[in-house]
């Protein structure tokens, strides 16, 4: 199994300490984006399968200095007295899960296409052309 980022390049790129837990947890998600990675985009470029590991690892668990906003969230509201709280999470994904988020999949080059494919084409015999 390759991995492409090591718990040390997590811990560097956050803004707390992790536990001896937390690191624990670190390596077996590294082990799972490398997998989501390599399925996604497996002729990417080293380097952009580095800072995907890194990205998705830390907002999956949660890099603690965003104010308990959850990294990955594209809207969010608090209240004060009312105690209420209300995030969404875009691209798909969740807090604590492993997700490409749409600059991920632009890393890797394996956002949308523009383009189409007909199923029905195949079908159609094929005219030899001269």
């Amino acid at each position: 199994m390759h991995i492409y980022a090591t718990t040390n390049d997590i811990q560097a790129r956050m803004t707390r300490t992790l536990t001896d837990a937390e690191l624990e947890v670190c390596e077996k998600l590294l082990e799972d984006a490398a997998i989501i990675i390599d399925a996604a985009a497996p002729n990417a470029s080293d380097s952009a399968k580095f800072v995907v590991s890194c990205r998705m690892v830390i907002r999956a668990i949660g890099d603690g200095g965003d104010g308990g906003v959850p990294l990955g969230a594209t809207q969010g509201s608090m209240s004060a007295l009312g105690y209420s709280q209300s995030w969404t999470i875009g691209s798909g994904g969740g807090t604590g899960e492993l997700y490409l988020g749409k600059l991920e999949k632009q890393l890797l080059g394996a956002g949308n296409k523009i383009g189409s494919y007909s199923p029905v084409e195949e079908l159609v015999p094929k005219e030899e052309t001269p």
